[in-house]
This record gives C-alpha cells, structure tokens and sequence, in this order.
C-alpha cells in the first residue's frame, strides 16, 4: 500500500518510494510495477500525475483526480508558484555553506539545448567518517536542504555534482566508490534524495497547501547513524 499523505476530491498526494518508477517510459525501460498503476488500484477512479519524481527519488508526488486539476497545477509549477524542498546526502562539505547554483541544464537528453535552472542549497549538517578511501584516511558528508527555482530534469542531482558535492546513491551523476561505501558499510541501498515539502494553492479552494513525506527507514538509518536531527 502506498502512504497517501493528502486527499481530496481534487487531487491527493503519495510518498512515493525510492526506486519505484512513477510511469512508464522508454527513459525508465522494463520494471515490475509504476506508481500511478498502483495508485489506481488503491484509490480508483481516473488519476493523473501533476508532476514528475525521477525513480530513484522519494518523497512527495501530487496526483491530479481530473485533467483540469492537472492542468492547473502544472500552470502553478511552470510559474514557479510551488515551493519544493528536497533533503540530500552529498559527498563534502559544501562552501559556502548556502548559495545558488545557477547554471543552464539540457532536458532528457544530453545534447538537448541548455535552459535556465536554479537551485538554492543549504547545509543542513555535517560528518566527517573514520573509513579510507582513495588517498584520504576520511570522508566528509553533509545533509543538504535543496530548494529548486526551476524544475529540469534531474536538475537538484545535476546542481550538486556540477559543484563537486553529488548526491550519494546517485548512480548517473555520483561518485561510485562513495556510493560502494554506503552499500558496504551503512547498507544503504538508495539514492539519498527526498522531495521532503511541497507548498501550493489548492487548484479549486485556492487554500494553501503545505505536504511533507516522512522519511523512509533506510534514509532515517543514516541520519541516526551521523547523528542528525531534522526539524520539520
């Protein structure tokens, strides 16, 4: 059963879980089961997604019960009207400790053309763990709130490794002796991003709307074994 943390006549919204695709796709390729597949088997009825959650990417995702639901909530996205904060797990320390990455990203494919995106980041906590690897006898963590202005494809993973602090887990833009690390020691099998709070009007009331997903076990795992606390 999937954790249904909003729902309406207008729309609901899921915590989806890492690793389950959200539909299909020839990017996504052969899987075994899709969110929104799933979703109508729980709730019924027609369903349609609002916006999109890369596969490897927990956390809140907004489910439209009509398409002129859907539709207005695409136009709150494309305006930028919808506030998104996401919880990550880099490699370093990120300096400063909060800035703005803004640098252009292309769309699903690489050699698309490059358009505007922005992303705030903040350092939310930092480990330094006593493991060796490569030349260095420790490695540096830290738990980042991210806050994307634009909304590109994998732009929050993109930002970070373009600032040499990737997202642990993260298999297309990481580091993979880090992501080993994880496996090895921490059992950490998952990509360590979570869209953590989404804030919007509601398409019909108008009434804002503040959502937050719970963190799965094996992301809570991790912030226990460093030691960090978040405040919601």
């Amino acid at each position: 059963m999937l954790d249904i943390l909003h729902q309406d006549d207008a729309l609901l919204a899921v915590n989806k879980p890492a690793g389950l695709p959200v539909h299909r796709s020839k990017l996504i390729g052969p899987a075994e089961a899709f969110l929104i597949d799933l979703l109508r088997e729980q709730i019924g009825g027609e369903l349609f997604l609002a916006h999109r959650l890369d596969r490897a990417t927990s956390g809140v995702l907004l489910v439209a019960r009509s398409t002129a639901v859907a539709a207005a909530l695409g136009e709150q996205f494309m305006a930028r009207q919808v506030h998104k904060q996401y919880l990550a797990v880099v490699r370093g320390w990120p300096e400063p400790a909060e800035d703005l990455v803004d640098y252009p990203l292309p769309g699903s494919r690489e050699t698309g053309p490059r358009r505007e995106a922005r992303t705030h980041y903040r350092r939310l906590a930092t480990v330094e763990v006593p493991i060796a690897l490569g030349r260095y006898p420790q490695q540096r963590y830290a738990l980042v709130l991210a806050e994307p202005e634009t909304g590109r494809f994998r732009q929050i993973r993109k930002h970070m490794a373009h600032i040499h602090h990737p997202v642990i887990g993260d298999c297309q833009h990481g580091r993979g002796d880090h992501n080993r690390l994880y496996k090895q020691h921490f059992g950490c099998h998952r990509m360590l991003l979570h869209a953590w709070h989404l804030q919007f009007a509601h398409p019909v009331s108008g009434a804002p709307v503040r959502l937050e997903a719970p963190l799965d076990e094996a992301f809570q795992a991790v912030l226990g074994r460093f030691g960090w606390g978040l405040v919601g």
